[in-house]
């Protein structure tokens, strides 16, 4: 691990990642730590599964959610909060909003997947829509903001965002003691620095890797510059995945705490997908299968011994989608 850029570790600290475990408990889902005995032999190693796909809202974006909203003054709940969203974002804090009695406007994309729309919408949240290809989510997001004083909730780039998804984390490391490497999706960046935060505190040898699409790889190509590097908007499978540019804030944790990035194909994304549904039944977004298609491909090196956890960060796909991603050949 290289050393950790100075605003990274002042800003979110494990003491932070604790105290939102603290805010979040009892009502955000303790989701467990599973095995497979065929994924075991397949890697050679003890690998334990953390499936956020069991989490409210469908992925690990509500304990973000709810950590940030939890932290809100009684000003700011009365005015409102926005927040733009490829989709698990918005479900999540519009279901925190809903639970705090909170008026949430989000901002979608017109293509995002129909249940993460219709679940945004049935926990009372404003739908703002915009063109993912054409159009940046954030300017809209905060013009709205300043135009209608509402405190925007970013889904990634924020130290209270940062530290819920850390929670994560936390309970996997409860189940298993320790980690070896631990293998997270990679979007704007905010799951697996809050993991990272986490891991490291408990074990600094801790390999941290993240998997993002081969069409969406800003974070691989920032690394390798030592610089945020913005990446034009592709279509892939992996729409959660599609941030064009990592964060500032993440990104500053991210480099001194991430050991590598690898790229999953969409092929590869459905087949990790196939691999849980029959292994595990269950169902994953392709967004949510990375991590798992990363560590299938055998571009990780993993050492006989390992304890290795993996995050499935969600799973919410249409059912038709599924069913036809699955049964392609």
């Amino acid at each position: 691990m290289v050393g950790l850029d100075s605003i990274g570790s002042m800003v979110v600290s494990p003491n932070d990642i604790r105290a939102a475990a603290g805010r979040i408990a009892g009502i955000a889902a303790r989701t467990p730590a599973l095995s497979s005995r065929a994924l075991d032999a397949l890697i050679g190693a003890r690998v334990l599964l953390k499936p956020e796909v069991l989490q409210h809202t469908g992925s690990f974006k509500f304990r973000g959610a709810l950590n940030r909203i939890s932290t809100l003054t009684d000003e700011q709940r009365e005015r409102g909060v926005i927040a733009f969203s490829s989709g698990n974002h918005g479900q999540a804090v519009a279901l925190a909003c809903a639970l705090r009695g909170i008026a949430a406007t989000v901002v979608l994309p017109a293509d995002a997947p129909g249940t993460k729309v219709e679940a945004t919408r049935d926990h009372g949240a404003e739908i703002l829509t915009y063109d993912r290809l054409t159009e940046d989510r954030e300017a809209i997001a905060r013009r709205l903001a300043t135009e209608r004083g509402l405190t925007l909730v970013a889904p990634f780039d924020d130290p209270d965002v940062i530290a819920g998804q850390g929670t994560a984390a936390l309970e996997l490391l409860d189940d298993a003691g320790s980690l070896d490497l631990l293998i997270a999706p990679v979007g704007g960046g905010g799951l697996i620095a809050g993991c990272a935060i986490a891991v490291h505190a408990v074990n600094p040898d801790a390999r941290i890797v993240g998997v993002e699409p081969v069409l969406a790889d800003d974070y691989r190509r920032s690394l390798a510059a030592g610089e945020r590097v913005r990446v034009e908007p592709q279509t892939t499978l992996a729409d959660a995945l599609g941030a064009p540019m990592p964060g500032k804030l993440t990104f500053a944790i991210n480099r001194g705490h991430l050991h590598s990035i690898v790229t999953a194909s969409d092929a590869e994304l459905v087949g990790a997908m196939r691999f849980a549904f029959e292994h595990l039944k269950l169902v994953l977004e392709p967004s949510g299968a990375a991590a798992l298609a990363g560590l299938l491909s055998g571009r990780i090196a993993v050492a006989p011994g390992d304890t290795v956890g993996v995050i499935l960060s969600g799973g919410n796909v249409d059912p038709a989608s599924f069913l036809s991603l699955l049964s392609a050949p």
